[in-house]
């Protein structure tokens, strides 16, 4: 079984923030696979389904982005999954908005959330679909991850995300090593 995994925080005000780009990434997957994510467990929201002969759980952990780890660790020991059978999908303010990047060891960046992830799975060596927010320097980090898209922003967000379900799903039928050379960008 393939799990992927959108970060993001729960609750209607979070909703279309920067940080829970991941989330938008998996409810669109969802959509273009037909999977129903309705079922709760251990701090999580997910839910099942076949692309080809592979099944796939995509999952929203419901603990906040900074606590996901402890989430995630919880469905790989339950159901059993390959560390390798595992994508999480983040936002990442070192990136320009848009940019898609494939990543399957390093550090967080700064990123909490991916802290929580290492610090549960004990290693540093996990697969990652990281897409761009940008930074803004004139605001805190804190505020601006859980501010909205402007106008602006959304179409070039939405092109990322469209982008992301592509790659998703092919990480569902590739290596890993296949997805990166197919689709990260080399300059």
């Amino acid at each position: 079984m393939k799990l992927i995994v959108g970060l993001g925080n729960p609750g209607k005000e979070y909703e279309n923030t920067r940080h829970n780009l991941g989330f938008m990434v998996v409810d669109k997957i969802a959509e273009h696979l037909s999977i129903e994510i309705d079922c709760e467990k251990d701090g999580g929201l997910y839910g099942k389904g076949y692309y080809k002969d592979t099944k796939i759980m995509l999952l929203k952990p419901q603990q906040y982005v900074n606590l996901s780890g402890e989430v995630i660790r919880k469905y790989i020991d339950y159901y059993k999954i390959k560390l390798s059978d595992v994508l999480i999908i983040n936002d990442d303010m070192d990136m320009d908005l848009g940019h898609i990047k494939l990543k399957h060891i390093g550090g967080t960046g700064g990123h909490k959330g991916l802290k929580n992830i290492e610090d549960n799975l004990k290693t540093t060596n996990y697969q990652r679909l990281k897409i761009g927010i940008s930074r803004n320097k004139s605001t805190l980090s804190s505020d601006y991850v859980l501010s909205k898209f402007s106008q602006a922003e959304k179409a070039i967000i939405k092109e990322a995300i469209k982008k992301a379900v592509d790659i998703a799903i092919d990480f569902t039928q590739m290596t890993f090593l296949d997805l990166m050379n197919k689709y990260n960008q080399h300059r």
